[in-house]
């Protein structure tokens, strides 16, 4: 039981690391950029402050408000069901939980600007030729590299107790 309590921690602690790290990046962009200001680093990233009305790539970015209490509720519930997934797992399926807790953390730290300032701080830009992704920041990628992981996890790891495929050639 203690040892089962120490590793949930542990990927609560991750969780953690990545609101502190979200945080403190947003915070650093706001005090930095002039908002839509392009900040070169290399030929295909750069900084700019953007706010974010909406959910991922500014969809229901144009809403009337309403979209800030139906996202930010929406992150509560999915934060509360991670909090206990994360809870019930297995010690043993690290992967998955290391997964789990970075969605948790993206989604806390975007709620919590959310809750802030009724948008998302994003700062991070990429783009190629004339092609730019949306701006994001260290939530988004932790959600992003979470899903990945859980991806990875349900496609290429065998599960205990699996079925096994017989071959019939």
């Amino acid at each position: 039981m203690l040892n089962q309590l120490q590793t949930v921690w542990k990927w609560y602690l991750l969780a953690l690391v990545v609101i502190v790290l979200d945080q403190i990046t947003k915070q650093w962009a706001a005090g930095v950029l002039e908002y839509a200001q392009v900040e070169r680093v290399t030929s295909f990233f750069y900084l700019t402050l953007r706010h974010n009305n909406g959910a991922a790539f500014s969809l229901f970015a144009e809403g009337s408000g309403w979209q800030r209490w139906f996202l930010g509720g929406l992150a509560a519930i999915v934060s509360v069901l991670l909090v206990v997934w994360i809870a019930r797992l297995r010690s043993t399926n690290w992967r998955e939980s290391c997964a789990l807790a970075l969605v948790l953390g993206g989604a806390l730290g975007n709620l919590i600007d959310r809750a802030l300032f009724g948008y998302v701080i994003d700062f991070i830009a990429v783009h190629y030729q004339h092609h730019e992704w949306p701006a994001f920041n260290i939530a988004d990628s932790a959600i992003c590299i979470g899903a990945g992981l859980m991806i990875w996890d349900a496609v290429f790891t065998k599960k205990a107790g699996s079925p096994k495929v017989e071959s019939h050639g």
